[in-house]
């Protein structure tokens, strides 16, 4: 009876991620049409938390996201909801039976964004990543792996790791965002104001075993998800040679992004590499 709520639900998800992210869409359109629409569902939840915390400066924020988060709850409980952003999340999560303590850990690190501006030990910073990107991570492979639990645990270290290499690439990428203007300061025992070759070297080097770590469960994903997850892989791969290659404090002055015509270029060689079996 409400088709055409859940169809209208699933194009604002859609046009969120669109609007949002031209890396994560186009990595999303590279998926199989049975699973894209799910991971659009998941995208735009989570975006719409984030844009709370990060943009509604002149609101009350912590209002706002009270009132997203009771709503979150009353969505997965009523599998229902006239936000349909939330309508679509909830059918998702209910689809994949997404636990609700992986919604949950991404909210509480959400949350952690309206007061908390410095990760001072290596274990909040942990919780913190393990809450706004482990956990994206493990819903999106709920869906790619269509709720399999053996499929699930065997990639679930994969999946965590590609979604901490995600989050940190935007991470010193957004430096001047995140520090500049809204004084945060999200890598633990690292003086961002004074930040120099050897402390980027030292971040860097963490992104890079988490995309190692990462690239090991790609091959191994159902093929309706391998070239998508594959072409996402390859995106931010790019972003952080180039923020390697970048002085520290141009990071700290500009926002570094790879060009739409280095993206057509990197996604023809991921498709190569995918159709030629190379992963």
């Amino acid at each position: 009876m409400k088709t055409i709520f859940d169809t209208l639900s699933h194009t604002c998800s859609k046009c969120v991620t669109h609007a949002y992210s031209t890396s994560f869409s186009t990595a999303t359109r590279m998926l199989a049409p049975s699973i894209r629409q799910d991971v659009y569902n998941i995208y735009g939840f989570v975006r719409l938390a984030d844009e709370i915390v990060d943009s509604f400066h002149d609101y009350d924020k912590e209002r706002l996201f009270k009132d997203f988060e009771r709503d979150l709850h009353l969505a997965i409980e009523n599998k229902i909801s006239l936000n349909p952003i939330l309508n679509a999340f909830q059918e998702t999560a209910h689809k994949y039976n997404i636990e609700a303590s992986l919604y949950n850990a991404f909210m509480k690190s959400m949350q952690q964004d309206l007061y908390k501006t410095e990760y001072k030990s290596f274990d909040d910073y942990k919780e913190y990543i393990y809450g706004s990107a482990d956990v994206v991570g493990l819903m999106c492979l709920k869906v790619f792996v269509k709720g399999d639990p053996a499929k699930f645990e065997a990639l679930k270290d994969s999946a965590m790791s590609l979604g901490s290499a995600f989050q940190k690439v935007n991470f010193l990428r957004d430096l001047k965002a995140d520090y500049e203007d809204l004084s945060r300061s999200y890598f633990p025992h690292t003086n961002l104001a004074q930040l120099d070759e050897a402390g980027k070297k030292q971040i860097i080097d963490e992104i890079d075993s988490d995309f190692r770590k990462g690239y090991e469960g790609i091959a191994k994903l159902p093929v309706e998800a391998k070239f998508g997850v594959y072409t996402a892989f390859i995106y931010y791969k790019k972003l952080l040679h180039k923020l390697k290659k970048t002085p520290p404090m141009e990071i700290k002055n500009r926002r570094i992004r790879v060009s739409d015509y280095q993206k057509v270029g990197l996604l023809a060689k991921s498709y190569i590499s995918y159709r030629l079996n190379l992963l």
